[in-house]
């Protein structure tokens, strides 16, 4: 039988202090809009969940979707544009 205790001291040499990285913190600022868009989106249908929608609820919906498909394709546009540097 192999043993894995020798492969510890490697799996735990750094600790993990809790907090994100600086890298995982800029990829969450370029995503801000984005979540922020769903966020609307969620708050909007879930307005209608116990009753139904009205026209403005309808209205309210399509907008929230609309701006959470516009995130979306500038979030993708930014990023190909990252990736090919610069030249797109």
């Amino acid at each position: 039988m192999l043993s894995i205790a020798a492969l510890q001291t490697v799996v735990t040499a750094t600790p993990f202090d809790g907090e994100p990285s600086d890298a995982e913190l800029d990829a969450i600022e370029q995503e801000l809009p984005l979540i922020l868009a769903e966020v609307d989106l969620l708050d909007a249908q879930i307005t209608t969940l116990d009753r139904p929608a009205t026209e403005l609820d309808t209205r309210r919906i399509r907008r929230a979707r609309n701006r959470v498909m516009a995130a979306r394709r500038d979030l993708t546009n930014r990023a190909v544009t990252v990736q090919s540097g610069g030249a797109a």
